[in-house]
């Protein structure tokens, strides 16, 4: 495995896997290219060192072949001023004897932009025919994509046995491993991991996983009531899972066997319904009335929970602790946030990860708070649950 920082690019064509599955509105603008800023780093490594930097992502889901909606195209010329105007070409396909010409004509400091990979079956599939047509079009291989780590596609894994000696880790992934790894192999104690979201079925191999390494576990949001109900108590309408109740109280048990402190709502802000006019009130987090739904914790939860955050080393936040979207049950999820900035602000390292996380820490404004925002969603929950990721072993291999 080659190491990007030192590799010589000097008249190289660099293939570069990133992640340009960016949000476009109905007349085709980029609404958030936060994914497109976080490979600038990467792609101006490869110019700088006199190399061409080729692109190669995927956007969106087609279905069947090429589709007008899908394409990278409304991407180039935006991709060219983050790069400070560099011009950025582009192909009508990602494979063929005319991207390979234009790829090989391409000069030093010159970018090409392949277009979407997936309108090809064969790149989800991961077809090693695919691949190598892919691999025709550079000298080496970037990985950068961490958001597409976790699937073993032929332009995020398979493609890696074609450049044996040439293939490394762009800087995003890097970065995402480094801080991934203070959080899960060298954390400064304690460490406190914050688990919210709706479900237990869609986090509990993530607990699972995360007791045997946290000191502290805060679970919040919509899973409080899952452990409630286990315990005995009353959730009224609250979103609750009986099919987990009894791997609550397994959670629980290991955590006390591990000595791992959990941290839950005692008190919540319950709700008549669903919605930011709804009449509230605070109520036990065990005694909810009927016809009533605990949208966000009470006052004296958030302090609980503060107290711990902010005495923490280590923080990862992986999902709100209530429906922040509405305004009135953005409490807890902004305290949650303003605890770690403090934290962070201390000396502690702190991880943000997940799309309902990172869509609180930047609607309240706090990005700049925090040590670490992860790009990656799917691959992300799979590091945290000890998964080897295809995208990552490709390049270590």
């Amino acid at each position: 495995m080659q190491k990007i920082n030192s590799y010589d690019f000097k008249g190289k064509k660099a293939l570069i896997r990133v992640d340009f599955n960016v949000p476009l509105n109905e007349n085709f603008e980029i609404t958030d290219d936060t994914r497109m800023r976080a490979a600038l780093p990467t792609i101006q490594k490869v110019i700088e060192g006199g190399g061409s930097p080729i692109i190669m992502s995927h956007l969106g889901r087609p279905k069947s072949g090429p589709e007008a909606k899908f394409s990278l195209r409304p991407l180039v010329q935006h991709l060219s001023d983050l790069l400070g105007g560099v011009p950025v070409k582009m192909t009508t396909d990602c494979i063929g004897d005319e991207t390979r010409a234009i790829a090989a004509a391409l000069k030093p400091g010159e970018v090409l932009v392949l277009e979407n990979l997936r309108f090809y079956k064969e790149e989800e599939k991961g077809d090693e025919t695919f691949a190598a047509k892919l691999a025709e079009n550079g000298d080496c291989w970037i990985n950068d994509a961490f958001g597409t780590a976790h699937r073993a596609h032929a332009s995020t894994a398979v493609i890696a046995k074609f450049f044996p000696n040439d293939k490394m880790f762009g800087y995003l992934i890097e970065s995402e491993l480094l801080s991934l790894d203070k959080v899960l192999k060298s954390p400064s104690r304690p460490l406190t991991a914050i688990m919210g979201g709706a479900k237990v079925s869609s986090k509990i191999t993530i607990i699972e996983n995360m007791l045997g390494q946290v000191d502290n576990l805060i679970i919040g949001g919509g899973m409080t009531y899952t452990f409630v109900k286990a315990n005995g108590g009353k959730v009224g309408n609250s979103i609750c899972e009986d099919d987990f109740l009894e791997t609550a109280k397994t959670i629980e048990r290991i955590a006390k066997e591990k000595g791992v402190k959990i941290i839950m709502a005692t008190d919540v802000l319950a709700a008549d319904s669903f919605s930011n006019d709804a009449n509230t009130q605070i109520v036990p987090a065990n005694n909810i009335p009927d016809g009533w739904e605990g949208l966000d914790a009470g006052p004296q939860s958030i302090a609980d929970m503060k107290k711990v955050i902010e005495e923490s080393g280590t923080i990862l936040w992986n999902g709100p602790v209530g429906v922040f979207e509405f305004e009135k049950f953005e409490k807890g999820s902004r305290a949650i946030a303003e605890a770690i900035v403090t934290a962070t602000q201390k000396g502690a390292f702190s991880l943000i990860g997940g799309g309902d996380s990172v869509a609180c820490i930047n609607k309240f404004g706090m990005a700049d708070g925090v040590s670490y925002i992860s790009t990656a969603g799917g691959a992300l929950l799979e590091y945290l649950e000890g998964k080897v990721l295809p995208g990552i072993a490709a390049v270590l291999e």
